[in-house]
């Protein structure tokens, strides 16, 4: 009996299966795609079933605990049942407070106190000076001290020297501006140079001090901690200007004297002094300025008579170009007219000018060109002697008081903005030769490839500049002005020499 009833159990799934096997395939597929349905809707049915009690006793649960909590009677279809689920009045205040309560608590904004540091606050003497104002720190009034108070020039002019105790100018001790990541620097920087540049670029500053001019700006001048011996030691105490090594802050825009810098140091020139830029807070808003080497050997007597130049007009100029005064270490005549300066240092000038547009030495009345409104120049009077040309004084033509032999290039403010109709090419008038160094430089097109290599160097002015593109525009300006020079080489037969210390 059992056995047929499992035969007679068996017999219809046997049917179903074969006639399944019979089938198409598409058949099959859309059969158990049917199945798989009815299965999914039997299942989200019973879920559904599963979960709706739930929900309903939980409905109950809190609104028995409400009725209870705001003190009405229950209802009567609950009156049954109230003896099983009547819970105390503390019971559901702590129920509902641990349903609530969170294993973790949540980090909500405002609720979790932060930790407490300690803020580092440094003294700032006078940090919202600009270089028009007049520094507003109190001056030293200790005794026999070299940082006292004030003293007098000659001129009147007053020297406002004030240390800073605690100064703090925004510079990393332990990381440098000056980018040397090779074993050795460009080989026209000497290691002179490179320490120079540290010093005005790194060094932790003691002191700062204003000099007041009467016919000049006021020189700001700080002084630096004494990393080497940098400049000779008997010119260090002149003038009670600097005690130690000091550099010259300028926050012109522009920050020409670093540029001027190099590219003096790339053509082999060697006559300008070190220029840096760098930051300081209580200047400029913060902006970077350029600060310059303070050479006292420049400085031999007084600072408001100032530094020591050779005072020549237009024409002895020119008749210095044709004698050609002490070269090859010649002695010239008693008669010639001549200047203490070399022959060579003239082509020097003329060549560095020529590329930067500078006409404050040799033509400060801007005769060779079309001057705008707002240059110097154009002051009343000064352009109108252009009529007598002959009788001009130079100006700016500085040497050190040790060396009457060489010319030291300084103020060097350079255009960039003038045109290549508009240069001033009375500052190549007289000059028959120049230094085979520097011309070799621009006739090989290696002029970009130095230029920045060099001024990568100095990271404070590469990025004041905007990077490698303002880099490039200022290069772009230089290199129109050297093709300019080198086709006035060949038109007027000016002769590439070395000019070798």
């Amino acid at each position: 009996m059992g056995k047929y009833r499992v035969h007679w159990c068996y017999f219809p799934f046997r049917k179903l299966t074969r006639s399944f096997r019979r089938c198409s395939p598409s058949k099959r597929t859309l059969i158990i795609a049917i199945l798989c349905l009815v299965n999914l809707l039997f299942l989200v049915l019973k879920v559904g079933h599963l979960e709706q009690p739930r929900s309903k006793e939980e409905q109950k649960r809190h609104t028995r605990g409400e009725h209870h909590l705001d003190g009405e009677p229950p209802a009567t279809s609950d009156l049954q049942t109230q003896a099983s689920l009547e819970v105390p009045t503390l019971f559901n205040v702590v129920y509902v407070t641990l349903k609530f309560k969170r294993l973790k608590p949540v980090n909500i904004r405002g609720t979790i106190r932060p930790k407490l540091r300690k803020k580092v606050r440094t003294k700032t003497i006078h940090p919202t000076i600009t270089q028009r104002k007049r520094f507003s720190v109190e001056r030293e009034t200790g005794k026999g001290n070299r940082s006292t108070g004030l003293k007098t020039s000659r001129k009147g002019g007053s020297l406002v020297d004030f240390s800073l105790k605690s100064y703090n100018d925004g510079t990393d001790p332990r990381f440098s501006s000056i980018r040397i990541y090779s074993e050795m620097a460009p080989p026209w920087f000497s290691a002179q140079d490179v320490k120079i540049m540290r010093f005005l670029a790194d060094a932790k500053v003691l002191r700062i001090k204003e000099i007041p001019r009467l016919d000049a700006p006021s020189l700001v001048i700080f002084e630096g901690a004494d990393m080497n011996r940098l400049v000779s030691q008997k010119h260090l105490n002149r003038n009670n200007v600097c005690g130690g090594q000091c550099g010259i802050i300028h926050c012109s825009v522009g920050n020409a004297e670093v540029f001027a810098f190099h590219l003096d140091r790339v053509l082999g020139l060697s006559r300008t002094i070190p220029a840096v830029s760098r930051k300081f807070g209580f200047l400029n808003d913060g902006q970077a300025c350029q600060v310059v080497l303070w050479d006292a050997s420049l400085h031999p007597k007084d600072l408001a008579a100032g530094p020591t130049t050779v005072r020549m007009t237009w024409r002895e100029y020119q008749n210095s170009l044709t004698q050609r005064c002490w070269q090859r270490n010649v002695n010239p005549k008693s008669n010639s007219g001549c200047s203490s300066i070399y022959h060579s240092e003239w082509s020097k000038l003329a060549l560095f000018d020529f590329l930067l547009q500078i006409h404050n030495r040799l033509d400060p009345s801007c005769c060779g060109f079309r001057p705008r409104q707002e240059d110097m120049c154009v002051q009343p009077g000064r352009h109108d002697v252009c009529k007598d040309q002959e009788n001009i004084q130079l100006a700016n033509i500085v040497h050190r008081e040790h060396d009457l032999r060489h010319l030291v290039f300084i103020n060097n403010k350079g255009f960039f903005d003038h045109n290549e109709d508009n240069l001033d090419f009375r500052l190549l008038e007289g000059i028959k030769e120049l230094p085979e160094q520097a011309v070799s430089v621009l006739r090989k097109r290696k002029l970009r490839e130095k230029l920045l290599q060099s001024l990568f160097l100095d990271q404070m002015y590469w990025e004041s500049q905007g990077g490698r593109q303002g880099i490039d525009k200022l290069i772009d300006v230089i290199e129109k002005r050297a093709n300019i020079l080198l086709t006035y080489i060949n038109a007027h037969g000016i002769k590439v020499i070395p000019m070798n210390d």
